[in-house]
């Protein structure tokens, strides 16, 4: 997903890091507490009375939310980080998804985990990228949302949401899957996505998955893993992921490797950091994680220019 927008703002450093850090703020009490506050007739009709596009409108409408006023002193605000952060996507575009397409998720539970289908209401604002990070060091969250209803699978542990197949986890995991190659290893099973889609090209010899959860692994292998049809390529080990790690690496037993055992930034940042740690047991190997972009913005911001 390209965002045109220009790489340098013109801001100074230090508007961008205030902005920077409100922006995120913002953005995590709209997702937590008024993710559907937004209406799709309200979102239209300003759209088309206005002459914008309809991610402009709703850029406008969830500034005034957030009680920003766009025209007077929040304008530099609005412009560099609300109209590059806000996406209208087309549900079609994931419904075609060979693994939406191939695979049915029938609700069921296994000790504290379940499967179950969920839905986004049209309007409902939901993370749909890693952070865009801009060459004058503005990190800019992505939200996406959908001009109709759309259903999605979700792995729920003890009630809460674990791990779900919203366009956030196919998009930010589609360039691990383009990388993958040979004798791929991945950490974190969730709904078995990286490793179906995967497993489907012709370049990856094998996946291994590896999840600590046993009854994880249960209700995957018994309900999704026979509808895959590249399920010989596919083994899955009850193991720690970092003492699955300290064992296996140093053997260069693996062409290229994808870990995403954390639910999101915030939790990911420790353990992405103990992951870089065992790169040092074997250079060879192809390393890649899940949110790392973003992850890394929240380890130090001083990373970026």
């Amino acid at each position: 997903m390209e965002t045109p927008i220009k790489q340098i703002s013109g801001l100074r450093p230090e508007t961008i890091r205030t902005y920077n850090d409100g922006v995120v703020r913002m953005m995590s009490v709209v997702l937590n507490l008024a993710a559907d506050a937004l209406d799709a007739s309200v979102i239209d009709e300003i759209a088309r009375e206005c002459g914008v596009s309809r991610a402009y409108a709703y850029a406008e409408c969830l500034a005034a939310l957030c009680g920003l006023d766009t025209s007077g002193r929040d304008r530099d605000l609005f412009r560099h980080y609300f109209v590059p952060m806000i996406h209208e996507l087309d549900p079609a575009d994931f419904e075609n998804d060979a693994y939406y397409q191939n695979i049915k998720i029938k609700p069921g539970k296994s000790g504290k985990w379940e499967y179950r289908q969920m839905k986004l209401k049209p309007c409902e604002a939901f993370v749909c990228n890693d952070f865009l990070v801009t060459r004058d060091g503005r990190m800019i969250p992505q939200l996406g949302f959908f001009m109709r209803e759309f259903s999605f699978p979700g792995v729920l542990e003890n009630g809460r949401e674990w791990m779900t197949l919203m366009p956030n986890e196919t998009v930010t995991s589609k360039q691990a899957i383009e990388k993958s190659h040979g004798k791929v290893l991945t950490f974190g099973l969730g709904l078995g996505y990286f490793a179906y889609m995967a497993a489907r090209k012709p370049e990856v010899e094998s996946v291994t998955v590896v999840d600590l959860s046993a009854d994880a692994i249960a209700l995957f292998e018994q309900n999704l893993l026979p509808q895959m049809e590249c399920r010989d390529k596919i083994k899955v080990v009850h193991a720690d992921a970092f003492a699955f790690a300290e064992q296996h690496y140093p053997r260069d037993e693996f062409d290229f490797v994808f870990a995403d055992i954390w639910h999101d930034v915030s939790d990911g940042k420790d353990l992405y950091l103990r992951f870089k740690q065992l790169e040092r047991l074997n250079g060879r190997t192809e390393y890649t994680y899940w949110l790392e972009n973003s992850i890394k913005c929240y380890i130090d911001d001083t990373l970026w220019p």
